[in-house]
This record gives C-alpha cells, sequence and structure tokens, in this order.
C-alpha cells in the first residue's frame, strides 16, 4: 500500500490516553490527549475504569487521524505503549472486563507481598523474573481479582478469561476480539515471566495460584500483532508495534548500546540502562528487566525509580503555595542564596530505588532565618538531581561494564516535563558530572512505539541506523568545581542518612 507512510503511535498512560501521527521520518504530524478518571474506593487502592481506557484510546485516534487531515488508509501501522503493571481481566466472549483495572500504584496486596518474603520465596522471583516482590506488579492482582470476582476462578480456569496488562487489553479490542497478546516488556512486569528463558513460568503460576489458560502469548516488541477491526477508523490497520512505556521511552531515546542510560523526569522518575545480551543481577536493590526484544533476541536494562521529581515541584505549587507554575522553579532556583545549602529528601511516600525505604518520610535540612521561597525551589529541583546521582552510582555498582566501555558514563539522555527546565538540566550535568543530553523531540515515549511499529512496517531503519537519526536539542555538560560537587554530595548523603528508618 504505498500510499500508507504515516505511523499512529498510542501513548496510554496513567491518568490519559493520548494518539499522535507521525509520517515516515518520525515528524509529529498531530496528536490528540483525552484524561480519564481516577478511582480511588480504599486507603491505597487505586482503580481506573477499562472502558474509560477504551473510549479515551478510541476517541484520541480518530481525533488524530482527522486533525492529521489523513484516512485511515493512510496509516501503515499501529504502535502502543502503556502505563505498566496496570491489571485487567476480561470475558473472552463478551470483551467486558470483570472488574475495574487495577492500578500499578495500587497497594492493596502489600500483605500477601508480606507473607510471600516472609516465608522465602522473594529469591526464587527475583532469580526468575528480575524484580522485588511488590504489589506494584501483576501477579498479585491477578491472584486478589481470582480470588475477590464471584466465580472468577472456576472460569478462568475453564478458560473462559483473559487476563492482561493495558497494552493487551486495547490489542483485543482492536482487533475485534482476534488476538490476545503482548509484547515481552510488559509480560516482565508481571511477576511471573521469567526474563531468562522468555516463557511464563509454570512455578511462578503455581507460587501466585495463577491458571494458564488467563496468559497472552508474549510477542517480539516489532512484529505483526493483528489488524484493527475495519469500522473502528475506517479500514484496517495493522498493529506492529508495543512495549511498556518506559522500555518504549528507552527506545525513543535510541539506547540500543550497552551502557546507554535514559531518565524519564515526570511525577516520578525512572531510569533504565542498557546492559546488553545479559541480565544483571542487582545488590543495590534495582530492577533487572527486558529493555526490548526484537527478532526473537532479548536486550536487558537495570531500572531505577524515583517516586518523588516532579510532584516536588507540584508541592511546592500545591502544599506551599510559593509558586502558581512549575516553569517559575528554574528563575528561582537562580536566584537563590548560594551561600545556603538546604536539602530537601522528598520521601513523602518512602524512597524509592537504591533505598527502598518505604517508612521514611520527607524532611528539609539546612534551613536558616533567610530561608525563603527561591532556597525551597533550589532544594526540590536539587533532590531530582542528587536521587538521579544515587541511582546512576547504584546501576555502575551492579555493572562495572558501565563505567569502562567505550563513552561509557558520559552522557545520559533525558525526557519528560522537567527537562524543559534548563537549570535542572545545568544541574543534574554538574552533580552527575556527565553530559546530559535532551533531544529534539520530547515525545521519546510515543516515538519509541513509533519507531516499533514503523520498524516493522519497513518505513523506518534498523537500531543503529535509527540511532544516527536521533537529533540533539542541547546538550548539558558539567561545569562545577570538583570540591563543591563533593561537598554538596556529602550534605545530601547526610540528610538521606537522617531521613531513613530502616537504617
Amino acid at each position: 500500500m504505498a500510499a500508507a507512510r504515516h505511523i499512529l503511535a498510542i501513548d496510554q498512560g496513567t491518568t490519559s490516553s493520548r494518539a499522535l501521527v507521525f509520517d515516515a521520518g518520525l515528524n509529529l504530524v498531530a496528536s490528540a490527549q483525552r484524561e480519564f478518571a481516577q478511582h480511588f474506593p480504599a486507603s491505597g487502592w487505586v482503580e481506573h475504569e477499562p472502558e474509560d481506557i477504551w473510549d479515551g484510546v478510541l476517541s484520541t485516534c480518530r481525533e488524530a487521524i482527522a486533525k492529521a487531515g489523513i484516512s485511515a488508509d493512510s496509516v501503515a501501522a499501529i504502535g502502543i505503549t502503556n502505563q505498566r503493571e496496570t491489571t485487567l481481566i476480561w470475558d473472552r466472549k463478551t470483551g467486558r472486563a470483570i472488574h475495574r483495572a487495577i492500578v500499578w500504584q495500587d497497594r492493596r496486596t502489600a500483605a500477601a507481598c508480606a507473607e510471600l518474603v516472609a516465608t522465602g520465596h522473594d529469591e526464587l522471583v527475583a532469580a526468575r523474573t528480575g524484580l522485588r516482590i511488590d504489589p506494584y506488579f501483576s501477579a498479585t492482582k491477578i491472584a486478589w481479582m481470582l480470588d475477590q470476582v464471584p466465580g472468577a476462578r472456576r472460569r478462568a480456569e475453564a478458560g473462559e478469561l483473559a487476563f492482561g496488562t493495558v497494552d493487551s487489553f486495547l490489542l483485543w479490542r482492536l482487533t475485534g476480539g482476534a488476538v490476545h497478546a503482548t509484547d515481552a516488556t510488559n509480560a516482565a512486569r508481571t511477576m511471573i515471566f521469567d526474563i531468562h528463558r522468555g516463557v511464563w513460568d509454570e512455578e511462578l503460576l503455581a507460587l501466585f495460584g495463577i491458571p494458564a489458560a488467563l496468559l497472552p502469548e508474549v510477542k517480539d516488541c516489532a512484529g505483526f500483532f493483528g489488524e484493527t477491526v475495519p469500522d473502528l477508523f475506517g479500514a484496517a490497520i495493522p498493529v506492529r508495534g508495543i512495549a511498556g512505556d518506559q522500555q518504549a521511552a528507552t527506545i525513543g531515546q535510541a539506547c540500543f548500546s550497552p551502557g546507554m542510560v535514559k531518565s524519564t523526569y515526570g511525577t516520578g522518575c525512572f531510569a533504565l540502562l542498557n546492559t546488553g545480551r545479559a541480565p544483571v543481577k542487582s545488590k543495590h536493590r534495582l530492577l533487572s528487566t527486558i529493555a526490548y526484544q526484537l527478532e526473537g533476541k532479548r536486550t536487558y536494562a537495570l531500572e531505577g525509580s524515583i517516586f518523588v521529581a516532579g510532584a516536588a515541584v507540584q508541592w511546592l505549587r500545591d502544599g506551599l503555595g510559593i509558586i502558581t507554575d512549575a516553569s517559575e522553579t528554574g528563575p528561582l532556583a537562580q536566584a537563590a542564596d548560594p551561600a545556603q545549602e538546604v536539602y530537601l529528601v522528598p520521601a513523602f511516600v518512602g524512597l524509592g530505588a537504591p533505598h527502598w525505604d518505604a517508612e521514611a518520610r520527607g524532611a528539609i535540612f539546612g534551613l536558616t532565618r533567610g530561608s525563603g521561597p527561591r532556597e525551597f525551589a533550589k532544594a526540590a529541583l536539587e533532590s531530582v538531581c542528587y536521587q538521579t546521582l544515587d541511582l546512576i552510582e547504584a546501576m555502575h555498582a551492579d555493572w562495572p561494564a558501565a563505567s569502562s566501555g567505550a563513552g561509557a558514563r558520559s552522557v545520559l539522555r533525558v525526557d519528560g516535563g522537567m527537562v524543559a527546565s534548563d537549570w535542572t538540566m545545568q544541574r543534574l550535568a554538574d552533580i552527575l558530572d556527565l553530559a546530559v543530553d535532551r533531544p529534539v523531540l520530547r515525545e521519546t515515549t510515543a516515538l519509541g512505539a513509533a519507531y516499533l511499529a514503523g520498524l516493522d512496517a519497513g518505513l523506518l531503519p534498523e537500531p543503529d541506523r535509527f540511532a544516527d537519526l536521533w537529533r540533539l536539542e542541547r546538550r548539558f555538560t558539567p561545569g562545577m568545581a570538583a570540591s563543591e560537587r563533593a561537598r554538596k554530595i556529602d550534605g545530601w548523603r547526610d540528610s538521606v542518612r537522617r531521613t531513613l528508618r530502616d537504617r
């Protein structure tokens, strides 16, 4: 189909669904976005209405295609990227979910996870999946639904129900129920997938009480997943790419070589380090995961998460009321008194990797009578830089090869809302003592999904040549004196030690 030279990327996130149309050169042509409701039925519980997700995806796809001024038969392929770990189970006949989606943030299975850790199953789970036993991942969410929804377990065992992360649910709906599949990156976040063998693990399925009949087929990230029902968009469109959001951002940042790192700054922060063909077992509380799988070959990554990044700026705005817009923080930080060293440890919901202290709570150190909004803004932005340093150092301690390869530990590629702040990116480069690269196109998650689809459609080159197309908007290089950097980092580490509860 010679006229089909566009790619439609579906970016299904935690608070909104987006659709973006790219041309064959991966230039953004049009986009649409729609927010949807968050449901909090109990403390620590977070749910989404599956029909809200589906309606948002369908409407934004149609809107983006219309804005691009094209028809569906001009779209060569669809790529899907999604919020990871969020769990759905639906009826195979009707396609209707048996319960609201349980979101990755949900903590309802914390007691079940604690019991599994207490009975010594954490080593098995880590060895097979690269993950920590935690409610964050899908397995205990699946078990909860099977046990709490009347008749669900019996129906699952009879093959009447299907499980999927959001990508799998969307694929089912897009293909009219013809395809029940996922990709390796999403499967790797379920806590029941062996990332070494690339299969659902029977021992883990038995441990969590999950019938194999529920599970989708696991495919490469780029490949033919099926075609959309023609009446959805006016013509059948092949789905040719799927990846979880952080892995899609890694692909969009062209981090295809071992040692390359990307960091995405949103409400929180996710950093992924490409470790090549072999997974690395973390000794510093990081996760080992699949970065992407192409032509049956898996590439792995170390992943670290920061719970509070952009959320610290939101706290300045909504909690303290010292700013009205996030864009004010950079100029405030620039004007802060350089003689004051104020440290914010933003452990509002505990500390993530590499500390993993759920009981820690936020604290501010170094306040003087002269401390004010400028110093608070500086401390909030610097906290993101220091936390990123903690992740990067843990990654390189886990995988020393990252510090010895050609060009390794020289550049961090960044994306997400916070990277718009020049001050923050310069301070990040100074604290990390390495270059920070900000791309021209910051929609890297959707870009990764589009690339995967375009790769399989034959519109886009292989990864090594795609990496040559990655375009730098600005490089921030370290400029801070080594003595000042060391002093500031020492102050941060002292502040963290004072904050941790489990040390």
